[in-house]
């Protein structure tokens, strides 16, 4: 049988403040307190896994380890079936500029002329089937741990389309719908993502 969280303090294994924000929300319902690793100062482990799973065991477990509290932790990215699944885990590496490129951060409307680029290299008949994943991975200080996968279909379109979103949001459209993520309400995102596919299988076993 899984371990449950139950109510408690939770480590989110993140320095990003909006998604403490935005997983405290989905748990605070069932009595979690989260804070976060960046908040305790603890350091961000190299991502040095090969699959979505491995990485976010990784981070779930270096900041339960430091800790000493149950941690969770999440991977996420974009997959192309036409690509042999690429990029993946490098999901974000594919937006990294370099130094030669200007101010160092992340420019996602070149990761998504790479993927488009690559795609038009392989001919116009290239199918471009592709899909978000999201994995959730809970992991306590003596070792045991749990992991949720998320996923959702769809297909890539080009230009990039829409606002709202982020990433690779503006060229995702999914599966039976019309509009990128990035043109779609917000919260009809949230309902269909991979991260609430994600969550819907965390809360079922770990609450329900």
């Amino acid at each position: 049988m899984t371990r449950r969280l139950g109510s408690g303090t939770l480590v989110i294994a993140t320095h990003n403040a909006g998604k403490l924000k935005e997983i405290s929300a989905l748990l605070e319902p069932y009595g979690v307190k989260c804070i976060s690793a960046g908040s305790l100062g603890l350091p961000e482990p190299a991502e040095t896994g090969t699959t979505f799973v491995q990485n976010a065991l990784i981070k779930a477990q270096a900041a339960a380890q430091a800790s000493g509290l149950a941690a969770l932790a999440d991977d996420s990215g974009l997959s192309v079936d036409a690509l042999g699944g690429r990029p993946g885990v490098y999901t974000a590496d594919w937006a990294q500029r370099q130094w030669f490129e200007g101010a160092p951060g992340r420019d996602w409307y070149m990761a998504m002329g790479k993927v488009e680029g690559m795609l038009q290299e392989l001919g116009p008949e290239t199918g471009r089937s592709a899909a978000f994943h999201c994995v959730l991975a809970i992991a306590w200080p003596d070792g045991e741990h749990a992991v949720y996968e998320g996923r959702c279909e769809g297909t890539l379109t080009w230009p990039p389309r829409g606002k709202l979103g982020f990433g690779y949001d503006p060229v995702f459209v999914p599966t039976g719908g019309e509009q990128t993520f990035a043109e779609i309400d917000p919260d009809e995102k949230h309902r269909i993502s991979h991260r609430a596919d994600a969550f819907a299988k965390l809360v079922s076993e770990q609450f329900g």
